[in-house]
């Protein structure tokens, strides 16, 4: 089936959308790491951040291959609210507060379970369109269930180690 002019602008908003995404989590998920060198899980956070700009990456190969361009202007929209996000306030004014952990993670959760709909969107344009790799979207959604898992069981950790308990 070849695509429409409307189905390929659609498919260029929503990649476009979830590519700005893709730029803020891998940002994040790289401050994160970098945050949080004294932390236990640090070993993790950093194969995240290495996973997650290595997903911002095969969506871009995917525009490309699908001839959708990349919107500059909403890339920078997504680095800047990253940016902006850094001056939430969380109880500290000069030091990184504790609870900065648990809403970063809890950030980068949302963001991977986006682009995994992202994954799951292609996988099914996938069956209409030979230019998208189903094997290759099969990989990145089981990779993408594997991230919220992953990222679950550090916010867990990062909750308890807040506010008192123990995770799970």
């Amino acid at each position: 089936m070849i695509p429409t002019t409307r189905d390929q602008s659609l498919l260029g908003i929503y990649l476009n959308d979830h590519l700005a995404g893709a730029v803020v989590g891998a940002n994040l998920a790289r401050r994160l790491a970098a945050s949080e060198r004294e932390w236990t899980r640090v070993d993790v956070l950093d194969r995240l951040a290495t996973e997650l700009g290595e997903d911002r990456a095969a969506l871009h190969d995917m525009m490309a291959d699908l001839e959708v361009p990349v919107r500059r202007a909403k890339n920078w929209v997504g680095w800047s609210a990253e940016r902006a996000g850094r001056l939430k306030l969380n109880g500290r004014i000069f030091l990184r507060s504790p609870l900065s952990r648990v809403l970063e993670l809890e950030a980068m959760r949302f963001g991977v379970e986006g682009t995994a709909a992202a994954w799951r969107t292609l996988r099914i344009r996938a069956a209409a369109d030979d230019r998208l790799d189903t094997d290759r979207l099969d990989s990145l959604i089981g990779r993408a269930r594997a991230q919220v898992d992953e990222l679950e069981e550090l916010w867990l950790d990062a909750a308890a180690e807040v506010f008192g308990g123990h995770p799970g």
